[in-house]
């Protein structure tokens, strides 16, 4: 897809996933016959996507780049980017600008593990003209999650970790976003935590009328605390 690039987004210091990323990233543990970090990478390959930046913490950067090389074995071609810190999830997507050549991105976080194939689902969002797409998965403990709330079949809000879910969806870490993502990202002002939010990503796209979702299907779970990387264990053992 030559209009289409993708990005893996594999910082973090994996702090809930402790000892474990001790000395490693968590991104490169095992789930399954394979590092968690293979499956968001096949994933976009198997849909057609060649050019993927991975963006990666500076500790552990040449253990990743060591794992993945060039992205020959994957039928692809990786180009890396470091975040210096730990500035949240749209700020480390805001270093694919350069990356992106004003194309649209397919955006996978790194801790999601998945069997769903992103084909589909990228040309839904072509064909509904939509600036931005969010893919959701049916969970049952969506409080853990940002979760969409619905007015009939349109989103008009995510609420993050809410004690009361609107719906059972979980927003998974699978975006797709035209050029104007950039745009926002620059007008983004850190949130209490100190980081750049994609969830005020999101919430700017659905106020624009921009934002379009689909059900991922098959299976999903993330794998960033100790719990769901037991999860995805056996979720997904071959």
């Amino acid at each position: 897809m030559r209009d289409l690039r993708g990005v893996v987004l594999a910082g973090g210091s994996g702090s809930r996933l402790h000892p474990l990323t001790k000395t490693t990233n968590k991104h490169l543990l095992p789930v399954g016959n394979k590092p968690m970090v293979y499956y968001p990478i096949e994933a976009l390959v198997s849909a057609g996507i060649v050019d993927i930046l991975v963006v990666t913490g500076v500790h552990h950067f040449g253990a990743l780049v060591a794992q993945l090389g060039s992205g020959a074995e994957f039928g692809c071609r990786f180009t890396y980017k470091v975040q210096d810190r730990a500035g949240g999830i749209a700020e480390a997507l805001g270093l694919a600008e350069d990356f992106a050549r004003g194309e649209r991105v397919a955006v996978v976080l790194g801790d999601n593990v998945f069997d769903a194939p992103l084909g589909p689902h990228l040309d839904q969002w072509r064909q509904s003209g939509k600036g931005a797409m969010i893919l959701l998965a049916r969970v049952p403990d969506p409080q853990r999650f940002g979760v969409p709330r619905f007015a009939e079949e349109r989103i008009v809000e995510v609420i993050e970790k809410p004690a009361l879910p609107p719906s059972p969806f979980a927003v998974t870490g699978v975006y797709f976003y035209d050029a104007a993502v950039y745009d926002i990202i620059r007008t983004l002002s850190p949130s209490a935590r100190g980081e750049l939010e994609i969830s005020e990503v999101n919430t700017r796209y659905i106020a624009q009328g921009q934002m379009h979702w689909a059900e991922l299907g098959g299976r999903w779970t993330d794998a960033g605390t100790m719990e769901s990387y037991a999860r995805a264990q056996v979720l997904l053992r071959h």
